[in-house]
């Protein structure tokens, strides 16, 4: 079964309003096995358009990954990051799982 992934690009504009969504998402990734690959950190935009902030997110399954967003604890996280907090573009993916290069 392919995983599934939140691909999350973001601009915070008030950082302490901020981390009460972070406190308040935190359970409901636990209880979907989320698992953070990317969050924040380093990078350079070589084509196109950015935000300021990039997240990518795994979960076990894109069904698993479709719930932890429709459940009603995210559903309550999403309420303190909404706009004037932050502005948020994100997309849930499913993971491929056929062949390489």
């Amino acid at each position: 079964m392919a995983k599934g992934y939140w691909m999350a690009h973001g601009d915070v504009a008030d950082i302490e309003a901020y981390k009460k969504y972070v406190a308040a998402n935190a359970k409901p990734f636990k209880d979907f096995g989320a698992h953070f690959l990317v969050r924040g950190g380093q990078f350079e935009c070589v084509e196109g358009a950015s935000r300021s902030r990039h997240v990518a997110i795994e979960f076990p399954s894109y069904q698993a990954a479709l719930d932890c967003y429709n459940s009603p604890d995210y559903q309550a996280a999403i309420k303190l990051r909404l706009p004037p907090v932050a502005q948020l573009d994100l997309v849930i993916v499913e993971g491929y799982d056929g062949v390489q290069p």
